[in-house]
């Protein structure tokens, strides 16, 4: 039988839209499952639906499940056997530096936990950074640096400060030149992203805190390690005050 190439080219077509309606069939289901772990509703060691039971709760087929399952799994959230099914896995095996994982746990918490949860990870690894950074830094990531910190200082409203700002700290982190610490990008990325939105609108002393990013820059320039540590200690002292002063209400239960 001859296909017309119009036929054959719609037939193309309402192939490649079921693939990309399953894939993201598949997403939504990885997320919704997350989201009820990371939550606390199905507790480490649990043991979960079945592939036809998810797939009656989300209307979707098992192939779509399945990828779910394997994508939950490749994130450390869930140990999937035959014959036993998928349980949650510890909290010590979650991937928590996984950009979803991460997304998922901070949709969890509620904000006041977060911003605080956020802090004390900031207080253990930005200081060493900044340290770090003032000593290995090359000519074109100051350059980086500094470009960051300009644009916060002109940004003229406060998502381009939020990106800015999200900015400055990942070209210090570039500007530390460590390879272990590359995975903190995604804390940068995700966590800082939701506090410098949350401190950006809720500070009024905006000088202040351009200051301590210039003298964390200044620092960094000047190759001098114990004043960037200080410098920024000074910074994350100046953010723990915005979120005592204006704290964030906790999610309603």
């Amino acid at each position: 039988m001859t296909i017309a190439k119009g036929q054959l080219r719609q037939r193309n077509m309402s192939g490649r839209s079921k693939t990309r309606s399953s894939g993201n069939v598949h997403t939504k289901i990885e997320r919704a499952i997350g989201e009820r772990i990371l939550s606390g509703e199905f507790t480490p060691g649990a043991l979960l639906p079945n592939e036809a039971e998810w797939g009656r709760t989300y209307d979707a087929s098992r192939t779509a499940v399945r990828e779910a399952i394997k994508s939950l799994t490749a994130k450390g959230l869930i140990q999937s056997r035959p014959k036993i099914g998928s349980r949650v896995e510890p909290r010590t095996r979650w991937n928590m530096l996984d950009r979803d994982v991460l997304a998922w746990h901070r949709a969890a918490m509620d904000r006041k936990a977060f911003l605080a949860s956020t802090q004390e990870a900031r207080r253990l690894v930005e200081p060493g950074i900044a340290e770090l950074a003032a000593r290995k830094h090359t000519p074109l990531q100051l350059e980086r640096l500094a470009a960051a910190c300009h644009g916060m200082a002109t940004a003229s409203e406060a998502e381009a400060m939020v990106a800015a700002d999200v900015e400055f700290h990942e070209a210090l982190l570039a500007c530390a030149n460590n390879e272990l610490l590359v995975p903190f990008s995604i804390i940068i990325e995700q966590a800082l992203t939701n506090l410098f939105d949350y401190t950006t609108r809720k500070n009024p002393h905006f000088n202040r805190a351009l200051k301590l990013h210039q003298n964390i820059v200044r620092a960094v320039t000047a190759a001098d390690g114990p004043a960037a540590r200080k410098a920024m200690l000074d910074l994350l002292a100046d953010t723990d005050t915005i979120i005592k002063v204006y704290p964030a209400p906790r999610k309603k239960r």
